[in-house]
C-alpha cells in the first residue's frame, strides 16, 4: 500500500527528495549567522560595560 502510494505521488512530481538536506543547510547557515550576530553584540563596549556594571553592583550589595 506505501509503495503505490509513494508510486502515484513520486510520478506526479511531488516527491520530496533532498528537500531536508537543503533545510538542514539553511537552518545551519542561519544558526551561524545568529552567532555571530550574538557575539558582536555581546563583545561590543557598550554591553561590556553594562555587564561589567551589573557585576560589579551584585557583588556590591549589602545584605
Amino acid at each position: 500500500m506505501r509503495r503505490a502510494w509513494e508510486d502515484r505521488y513520486g510520478r506526479y512530481g511531488r516527491t520530496d527528495r533532498g528537500m531536508t538536506t537543503s533545510e538542514y543547510a539553511v537552518g545551519t547557515i542561519a544558526a551561524c549567522a545568529f552567532a555571530a550576530v550574538l557575539y558582536k553584540v555581546v563583545t561590543s563596549g557598550a554591553v561590556q560595560s553594562a555587564l561589567q556594571s551589573l557585576i560589579k553592583d551584585a557583588l556590591d550589595a549589602k545584605f
